[in-house]
């Protein structure tokens, strides 16, 4: 049988070494600080389970008391490291291994008899496992397809702990029965942070391989979707409007003058600009996608019920993009927008014909004087371009200083 001395000996030299390779890894990364707690509970767990392996050559209050709660500290360690790398709080109940350990070991019944001790102890390490689980597996959005392995893992841990406990309390051990007992839970507890260890790393290296693919399909100066993140999210759209019976709308935004605003102004104060346009406009489009094209262009695919709808949508943005200048800390600039919508029937939308048609007609209201909108209806849209771009084609959308302009002058010729 396995000796209770030769389980912590194997232990500890195991959680050093990983306490080196966790604490390289924060030294790499010091804002992680997911591997600082992991470092910081492998070492503590190794520096316990060597002050209780040492029972009978240091003091009992090191070995038992202090050794057990310093090896407890170190769960609490890996419950934060995990709650970090979820970017939560540290909970009240990552510390309950040894308030449990401390709660019950100078009860003199407990104190005085061996094997109550390691019963002690094993309902502790089964708190700290349950709480590992609650850590790894209540992490929100999280959906990293190793996680719900890794919580199994703790989940036997907590089970095994747990039945260790159990049997001990109904068998009754001798001090040298409870010794084996003690060895092997050490020992399977050990294969089992081994196991849990490298799960840990398939879970950071799933999400780091999330990450990247996000960076590829992110502008990284506004944030939005790029072209490629963009055109990938089309099928989505396409689909949902077929199942809520709506059409497609592709509209595509051109900020006006934007040379001129960077030669004038400088690239800084265009990139400004940009992103203030890329995170207002965002969020008039929240169940569709927006992105962008490219330069100064933007593009967004939304679900409409009709042409009033997308009309309404692509105005709500040129209105309110031009409303207030943009500050850029050294200047004011006003800044405005030419919109081009096209639109197709959930059926026939095909993204490459939409987003031409929305080109020509974005052509279109850049011809009419910019700041304004141009829509195609689905038959424009579905006609094929034109060997020369058609100035004439396609509905031009009156803004709201047109409108006003014209009832003044319904109003003066009334007069008159």
């Amino acid at each position: 049988m396995f000796n209770v001395t030769t389980g912590l000996a194997i232990w500890c030299s195991e959680a050093m070494t990983l306490a080196l390779v966790a604490f390289m890894a924060w030294r790499h990364d010091v804002r992680n600080k997911a591997y600082f707690y992991w470092g910081m509970g492998f070492l503590l767990s190794g520096v316990g389970f060597a002050m209780v392996a040492l029972r009978g050559q240091i003091p009992s209050i090191f070995s038992i008391e202090i050794g057990n709660t310093i090896a407890l500290c170190g769960q609490s360690a890996w419950v934060a490291g995990y709650l970090a790398l979820d970017r939560r709080k540290l909970e009240w109940w990552a510390l309950l291994p040894p308030l449990v350990w401390l709660g019950g070991v100078f009860l003199p019944w407990v104190n005085d008899d061996y094997a109550n001790r390691v019963i002690l102890y094993n309902l502790a390490s089964a708190t700290g496992a349950t709480a590992l689980a609650m850590a790894v597996c209540m992490a929100g959005q999280r959906n990293e397809s190793s996680r719900g392995k890794l919580g199994a893992i703790f989940v036997i841990q907590s089970l095994l702990s747990f039945g260790t406990a159990m049997a001990m309390a109904l068998i009754g051990p001798t001090d040298t029965e409870a010794a084996n007992f003690a060895g092997a839970a050490a020992m399977a507890t050990g294969f089992l942070l081994t196991l849990a260890c490298a799960l840990t790393c398939l879970v950071i290296m799933e999400r780091s391989e999330k990450h990247l693919r996000m960076l590829s399909l992110t502008d990284s100066l506004t944030g939005v979707l790029n072209r490629r993140g963009l055109f990938g999210r089309f099928d989505a759209i396409q689909e949902s409007a077929f199942q809520d019976n709506r059409q497609v709308a592709v509209l595509i935004f051109d900020l006006d003058h934007f040379k001129r605003v960077n030669d004038r102004f400088g690239h800084q104060a265009g990139d400004i600009i940009l992103t203030v346009f890329a995170r207002m406009a965002r969020q008039f489009v929240p169940d569709g996608a927006f992105g962008r094209m490219g330069g100064e262009e933007f593009a967004a695919f939304a679900t409409v019920a009709d042409q009033t709808e997308a009309e309404a949508l692509a105005e709500s943005i040129r209105a309110e993009f031009c409303r207030v200048p943009v500050s850029t800390g050294e200047a004011i600039i006003p800044a405005t927008v030419s919109t081009g919508v096209a639109l197709a029937s959930a059926l026939e939308a095909n993204r490459d014909k939409l987003v031409s048609a929305a080109d020509r007609a974005l052509y279109a209201a850049k011809s009419a004087g910019r700041n304004c909108t141009v829509i195609f209806g689905e038959a424009e849209a579905a006609a094929p371009p034109p060997p020369q771009p058609d100035q004439t084609s396609g509905e031009l959308v009156p803004t709201l200083d047109d409108q006003i302009h014209a009832l003044r002058r319904v109003g003066s010729l009334s007069r008159g």
